[in-house]
């Protein structure tokens, strides 16, 4: 990727126009567009501002202005402010969809608590339900279509600060095993009386009275699960890209894409 390419990327990334970068950078559009297009390099005090208002090193910058990037190195260029902003509505994404599936899962409770009397568990079940399934569809609305090619692609990170997202990553890590854990023993200690019961091992008489708290238990330990995993889970695609990017799931969906770009 030239230098020229690189600009327009981080531009386009940005929001940015021709123009308006040009009077960030106390320049003219037509100076942006010769960078862009090949046609000239700008001066080393201006390669720095570009630096500043892209938040990337000189050394990213400058060496694919001047080597080619071989095909193992492509991919897209993911800027700090970009990882960062990725970062905030994935724990908007992970809190929504937590609250949705517990609610979902919490709608069981109204018909045990009741007796499965339909007078009576009805009302609240469709209350509780239309809440989570409220908390599922805002997750539509935290949806940022720039994010979505952070899937699709290998992805490009300023060294240093990949390792700083690799620090963050191993202390989340360390820090929501014990969440995540601790999420998996509730949900397993609400499923196991319901299996019990399916599996004919204990009648159902004898654990009825239990069954609100059972769901309870599932409803939070898929909460607990959902929301700390979703959130790991957005800092490993960052932090371990390149075991990602070799999973087959990725190297399908990229071809299929592909594929739907062709048609």
């Amino acid at each position: 990727m030239t230098f020229g390419e690189k600009l327009v990327s981080l531009r386009k990334e940005k929001g940015l126009s021709q123009e308006a970068l040009a009077e960030q950078l106390g320049t003219t559009r037509q100076a942006v567009s010769k960078w862009e297009n090949g046609q000239g390099y700008p001066e080393t005090e201006k390669l720095l501002m570009i630096g500043n208002v892209f938040e990337v090193s000189m050394d990213f910058l400058l060496k694919d202005a001047v080597e080619p990037r071989s095909e193992r190195e492509a991919g897209y260029y993911v800027s700090k402010e970009m990882a960062e902003g990725y970062f905030v509505y994935s724990r908007k994404y992970a809190r929504s969809l937590s609250f949705g599936i517990f609610f979902l899962a919490l709608a069981f409770v109204p018909y045990y608590l009741f007796d499965r009397d339909v007078a009576y568990y009805l009302l609240p079940t469709v209350i509780i339900g239309t809440i989570g399934i409220g908390f599922l569809a805002s997750t539509a609305l935290f949806e940022e279509v720039s994010y979505k090619i952070l899937k699709q692609e290998p992805l490009l990170i300023d060294q240093p600060f990949l390792q700083e997202i690799r620090q963050r990553y191993a202390h989340l890590k360390q820090k929501n095993r014990l969440f995540i854990l601790s999420g998996i023993a509730v949900f397993t200690a609400g499923c196991l009386p319901v299996v019990l019961v399916r599996k004919e091992i204990v009648a159902f008489e004898n654990l009825m009275s239990y069954y609100p708290l059972f769901f309870v238990l599932i409803a939070v330990g898929l909460f607990i699960m959902i929301r700390h995993f979703t959130l790991l889970e957005a800092y490993r695609l960052l932090a371990n890209n390149d075991v990602y990017t070799r999973r087959f799931g990725f190297k399908l969906r990229r071809k299929m894409l592909k594929k739907f770009d062709d048609l």
